[in-house]
């Protein structure tokens, strides 16, 4: 029964993503394709091989980091803030996609970073987790013996936690992004549950507009955000395993 109702909910979410998302993706691809067209009828000295060519170039390059500027190049997501960002989303299996090593030495160091980062990682996260759990079992303990409350201190204290967390690592979040960023509050908070949940689809990721300019607090900021953030939700997701089971 139970794997038929998880087959179920994904062949539903399936659907509705189908739905949502096809004509978008159909409408999208006759745009570029006529963008394509128009390109080569407009500019008669261009052949349809090498601008292809120049397309699948400029695409491996974006994804090791390097966009053009005019007659320039913008180089920084390997720089120590990036690859410091870079390896808390290995560590922390988020794996968001857009930046991944290019070298042989890079990849097997990647492989044996993460080999030992991950175990780490989820150590950390457990223990972090196990303080929050703690200072709220503290506290509800507290207001029981204070206001020799029984049932209702749990609850109270447990909701305090639970709205704290929402505006401290969803809510809020989406604020900082929408001003360093440029993102809607939506688009942050859409981030901010991606990332958080270690889904990480890639399609959003702080710090790689080469037109902006961020500040070096920032990415850091985020890292510590990130970790914090995965131990709120993983309490989060835990309470919804068992009141799943």
């Amino acid at each position: 029964v139970l794997l038929v109702t998880y087959v179920g909910y994904v062949g539903l979410g399936a659907g509705v993503l189908q739905a949502l998302e096809r004509p978008a993706e159909v409408q999208a691809a006759q745009h570029l394709l006529q963008q394509h067209w128009e390109l080569l009828a407009n500019h008669t000295c261009l052949q349809g091989p090498a601008l292809q060519q120049l397309i699948q170039g400029i695409v491996q390059a974006y994804k090791s980091g390097i966009t053009l500027q005019g007659n320039t190049t913008s180089l920084g997501r390997w720089d120590f803030s990036g690859s410091f960002f870079f390896s808390i989303s290995a560590i922390t299996t988020i794996g968001y996609g857009n930046l991944s090593p290019s070298t042989v030495a890079g990849r097997v160091f990647c492989i044996l970073f993460a080999l030992f980062g991950i175990p780490l990682n989820l150590v950390l996260l457990n223990e972090i987790g196990q303080l929050m759990l703690l200072g709220v079992q503290h506290c509800a303990r507290r207001l029981e013996e204070a206001f020799h409350w029984q049932k209702k201190a749990s609850l109270l204290i447990k909701t305090c936690a639970l709205v704290t967390g929402l505006l401290l690592f969803l809510l809020l979040p989406p604020l900082l992004f929408s001003d360093k960023e440029g993102w809607s509050y939506e688009e942050g908070f859409y981030y901010s549950f991606i990332t958080l949940s270690t889904i990480g689809f890639g399609d959003y990721v702080i710090g790689m507009n080469p037109d902006r300019t961020y500040p070096g607090w920032y990415k850091n900021v985020i890292s510590l955000w990130i970790l914090f953030g995965m131990a709120w939700l993983a309490l989060v997701i835990k309470f919804c395993i068992n009141f799943l089971e």
